[in-house]
């Protein structure tokens, strides 16, 4: 099931649902933005969330005053159960977006887990069949933890959306 992980600050999860839902209906994007139980955190499912994050992206450059709840916009191409095993076989079907002379880097977000970050990694790393590069990656293999759901995606750099003003 393909997603959005919306961030807020914490305690303005019910105005960012508000916000979020009205920004993605705006962009034509049909959801229902919800409350995740994790305080400063959100979740929309989508039918296509690189797509969508494109276009967030695009209204934060023109209309920046309408982001004043919602802080991150996260693709997440597949939400699986919280498993290190399921993990590995959904980074195993994006793969292919990764091309062979390619390099990646795997960042890690966790919540309400006790998994660790290097289980997490190390599991991941042995996967994925490319060189790594920490600092100037081709792709980010993302793996968003949130309790007894994770989401994970294969994006470019910054295909996650900061509506806060850099």
């Amino acid at each position: 099931m393909p997603a959005l992980l919306i961030t807020t600050a914490r305690g303005e999860e019910f105005l960012g649902k508000f916000e979020a839902e009205e920004i993605l209906t705006s962009l034509g994007i049909k959801t229902t933005v919800e409350e995740t139980g994790i305080r400063g955190l959100l979740f929309a499912e989508v039918a296509n969330p690189i797509e969508a994050v494109i276009r967030i992206e695009k209204m934060v450059k023109e209309k920046h005053e309408l982001f004043l709840h919602t802080k991150r916009y996260i693709p997440l191409e597949n939400v699986i159960r919280t498993d290190i095993e399921e993990m590995k076989e959904c980074v195993k079907d994006l793969l292919y977006k990764i091309g062979k002379n390619e390099t990646f880097r795997i960042t890690v977000e966790k919540r309400y887990t006790t998994l660790h970050s290097k289980d997490i990694i190390d599991s991941i790393a042995k996967v994925v069949n490319r060189k790594v590069d920490l600092k100037n990656p081709d792709w980010i293999v993302l793996v968003e933890v949130f309790g007894s759901k994770t989401g994970i995606s294969v994006i470019k750099p910054g295909q996650i959306v900061s509506t806060v003003k850099k």
